[in-house]
């Protein structure tokens, strides 16, 4: 089954909504964005989450002393590097982790054998802010041949209209959406469900 994450959440009815609907992943950015939440805020909305469902931090080349404090104090269960983080930054960190590589043009920049242990997240290069710009690479470019897809999540401008062929495209672990589930900029209850929905949807077409 693929995984789903739903990232970006700064207010309790979002993450009710995504839990209730079966996301399998909550994310919390950490770094500069208008998505931001601190360490404090992220604690709080941590306390009523199923263990069920894994609470990711994102951030973006912090400190690995920096990171293992705020995973501790959430609690964390996962943590996504979306910088230049370093094999050995990632080695450093107490919690599974996942990379996430940029494709631009077709090509991923980064050599993601260099993370072996880690979950591999393909975006869209950053725009304004690191962390992916909520639009799309090119799927039909990339190869797919080298692509750990038991290790795969596939980010960047996914939706409800499209997930279905992301999901046909990669065969991914994961899809993860932010920007896709929103209304002029803040999260879209509706656009949530719908887009769980598709994501099952498109997994019962697949069998």
């Amino acid at each position: 089954m693929t995984q789903i994450k739903i990232c970006g959440l700064k207010y309790r009815p979002d993450i009710e909504v995504a839990v209730e609907q079966g996301a399998d992943m909550i994310g919390f950015v950490f770094a500069a964005s208008k998505r931001q939440v601190t360490p404090d805020q992220a604690r709080i909305l941590a306390r009523d989450i199923p263990e069920t469902v894994k609470k990711v931090g994102v951030f973006v080349n912090e400190s690995p002393a920096e990171i293992n404090r705020i995973a501790a104090m959430v609690p964390l269960d996962i943590v996504q590097c979306h910088g230049q983080e370093t094999s050995a930054d990632l080695a450093l960190i107490n919690h599974p982790t996942i990379k996430a590589f940029p494709v631009k043009a077709g090509r991923m920049e980064g050599d993601i054998t260099a993370y072996p242990d880690s979950l591999i997240l393909l975006d869209a290069p950053a725009t304004q802010f690191e962390g992916g710009s909520g639009e799309t690479f090119d799927w039909e470019a990339l190869g797919k041949t080298e692509l750990p897809n038991d290790r795969l999540i596939v980010a960047g401008g996914l939706n409800a209209g499209n997930v279905g062929v992301a999901i046909q495209q990669f065969h991914p672990f994961a899809v993860d959406i932010s920007s896709g589930v929103e209304t002029n900029g803040t999260k879209d209850p509706e656009k949530i469900i719908a887009f769980i929905q598709k994501v099952r949807g498109a997994e019962e077409n697949e069998l």
